[in-house]
């Protein structure tokens, strides 16, 4: 249940207000998420900065509320300081979690600076000076975190807001003072970003991301007031709102085809390098976060290679690629024809399969997709007619379930039974978009059951299998799910596959390759494939992590 908001005494800076003002931005954001969409023309106008910052706050919102329900030892509401420090913790960290697009990157970035400040001690300053060092900070975190800010957008209101706040907190103003000469500052930079950026310029309209930041700064106000703001961030006279930008000059601009978002456990050292690899792949890149966890935003053409960036920086994970060419088509109002939802068990594998176009859910070891993060996939490729490909015997049941969730969305589902990646890599080979959806669905059925299938694993104990006895530690060779071969290594148990699977025939080996196996390996076993097998041709991708050490398929 979502909290009841309760005005706050004029100087009262604490858990609750930090509460009122978080459930506050949820409701203001929610009233503006159509407007704010509408006006979205920077970076890229894909007509989804006011869902993101929704998505954002809700999130933060979810992490706060659970914080506050379930208190560490110590925190009390008769600990103020302590439980503003817990409070705004953990705001800032539903939003790093959440995070949605650039503009809920960069909230969560100003949500972390407010926390800094705000969880620290107060040091004799009182409510007002504090918040007005929290929005300084603010600021500055979300500049650092953007490698080449831009103004006119988000960050320019963010800072206008951050010096309205300094001078009322100097003034000796109170927490509430503070809040609406930032909200005030906020908005009268609002109405200035056309003149500063060339694309709002053109299109007539205001920063999107800067309109969000404005209703977050007027739910503050409020909740340290009580008061509620003279004007909303989009509707109100103070921030002017011609009409949209005509969906061809949003095309006509160009730049990567692809929005890379991903969680990351990282050192700080490692994201330094991250940071520099990232930006000779794209634009728009933005991290945040710290204290070994992140929240990656860039938009590229290559997002296996984003992702592949983050595996060498430390652990990605929640991995969402999504193509501009559909969240183009999404602003103009209209539903891509036909998706591809596919789950995949690797990060290299994710990337691979979002190129071609598909949307992915990562299937970690032990961690299966449940229903609902197969009905999420399909609605976020928001399309009239999806393909899913469970990718594994162990997940048709539930992308059944889901299948059926999807349909009475109105949504055409059909579910390709896929038993291992390589046959959904065989299917997404002849997806045919512009055909019809049932001889799609027939070709990519009888591609994936064209590849037979094989794995290499390492035995975790001994155990009796349709092979024989094997000992903890040996290589296990599966073809079409069933144990083929046990060996002692993995080079030696791959050729054996291969040579079993080749038996009857074959025109293409694909090899998927885990994070530890080496090039090498790849390499003699494509050696092997051609000396035996003239006619074969030889494939290698890269799972990435939490890939098997070696996937194959020959179709």
């Amino acid at each position: 249940m979502q909290h009841e908001p309760q005005p706050q005494r004029p100087d009262e800076l604490d858990a609750e207000a930090v509460r009122t003002w978080s459930s506050l931005a949820v409701a203001a954001l929610g009233r503006a998420r159509e407007d704010i969409d509408a006006i979205n023309v920077y970076p890229v106008a894909d007509a989804d900065t006011g869902t993101n910052l929704y998505l954002t706050a809700e999130s933060a919102d979810r992490a706060l509320a659970e914080a506050l329900a379930a208190p560490p030892a110590g925190v009390s509401e008769t600990t103020r300081d302590a439980s503003l420090s817990h409070a705004v913790r953990a705001y800032a960290h539903g939003a790093l979690i959440g995070a949605r697009g650039n503009s809920g990157t960069i909230l969560a970035q100003l949500l972390r600076g407010v926390a800094e400040v705000l969880g620290d001690e107060p040091g004799g300053r009182g409510p007002g000076r504090l918040l007005a060092e929290a929005l300084t900070r603010a600021a500055q975190e979300a500049y650092r975190a953007v490698a080449h800010p831009v103004e006119g957008t988000m960050l320019t209101v963010a800072a206008a807001a951050a010096r309205a706040g300094e001078a009322a907190g100097a003034a000796a103003g109170s927490a509430a003072d503070v809040a609406l000469a930032a909200y005030d500052g906020a908005r009268a930079a609002l109405a200035d970003t056309p003149g500063q950026l060339a694309e709002l310029g053109r299109a007539g309209v205001v920063d999107a991301g800067g309109c969000g930041l404005v209703a977050v700064l007027g739910a503050l106000w409020q909740a340290l007031s009580g008061r509620e703001p003279a004007a909303e961030a989009v509707r109100g006279r103070a921030v002017p709102v011609p009409h949209p930008p005509r969906p061809c000059e949003a095309e006509e601009r160009g730049g990567p085809a692809y929005e890379v978002i991903y969680l990351l456990e990282a050192a700080e050292p490692d994201v330094a390098g991250l940071r520099e690899r990232l930006d000779g792949l794209g634009d728009s890149l933005v991290v945040v976060g710290g204290d070994g966890l992140w929240n990656v935003h860039v938009h590229v053409d290559d997002p296996g290679a984003a992702v592949e960036a983050g595996v060498v920086a430390g652990r990605p994970y929640r991995i969402r690629i999504t193509h501009f060419g559909d969240e183009r088509r999404r602003a103009r109002g209209e539903r891509v024809q036909r998706a591809v939802v596919a789950v995949v068990p690797g990060e290299g594998l994710a990337g691979l399969c979002g190129e071609a176009g598909a949307t992915t859910v990562l299937a970690r070891p032990g961690e299966a997709p449940d229903t609902a993060a197969l009905v999420d996939a399909i609605r976020r490729a928001h399309a009239r007619e999806v393909v899913l490909l469970p990718g594994g015997a162990d997940q048709r049941a539930v992308a059944a379930a889901a299948a059926e969730q999807a349909r009475a969305d109105g949504v055409r589902v059909a579910v390709i039974p896929t038993r291992s990646a390589v046959q959904g890599l065989a299917a997404l080979a002849v997806h045919d978009p512009e055909g019809s959806f049932d001889e799609d669905v027939v070709a990519m059925t009888a591609a994936a059951g064209a590849t037979r299938y094989g794995e290499l694993a390492v035995a975790e104990r001994q155990s009796f299998t349709s092979a024989g006895i094997c000992q903890a530690g040996d290589v296990l060779g599966l073809i079409d799910g069933d144990v083929a071969v046990i060996g002692s290594a993995l080079d030696e148990t791959a050729r054996a596959v291969l040579e079993r699977m080749l038996g009857s025939g074959g025109e293409l080996v694909t090899l998927v390759l885990g994070p530890e196996v080496p090039d090498a390996l790849a390499e003699r076993l494509e050696a092997y494939v051609q000396h035996g097998h003239l006619a074969v041709d030889t494939v290698t991708y890269r799972g990435g992590r939490y890939s098997a050490p070696l996937l194959i398929g020959v179709e």
